[in-house]
């Protein structure tokens, strides 16, 4: 499997506030972020893969909605995930 437990900790490592603090809204941005592009070269390689496309669809969406929510509650956070994940709005 391409995402273990220990990636995952060490996205909420780098990311969050611990390794065991998986709510942060920075590490699971991380976390879309790496599935996201995990799921495009799937894609790249499998263009009628529709399932999926529609669980690509689906990441990128919820990943949005948390990058609005950190944009409107704290925008200085949100620059630095911005900037250190390299996403453009």
């Amino acid at each position: 499997m391409y995402l273990t437990s220990e990636n995952k900790k060490d996205f909420f490592k780098d990311f969050g506030k611990s390794e065991f603090d998986t709510g942060t809204s920075e590490g699971q941005i991380a976390l879309f972020t790496h599935r996201i592009s995990h799921l495009t070269g799937h894609l790249k390689e499998n263009k009628k893969d529709l399932g999926t496309q529609k669980a690509l669809i689906d990441l990128v969406s919820k990943r949005r909605r948390l990058l609005d929510y950190l944009k409107h509650t704290e925008i200085n956070r949100y620059r630095a995930i911005i900037k250190k994940l390299n996403i453009r709005k």
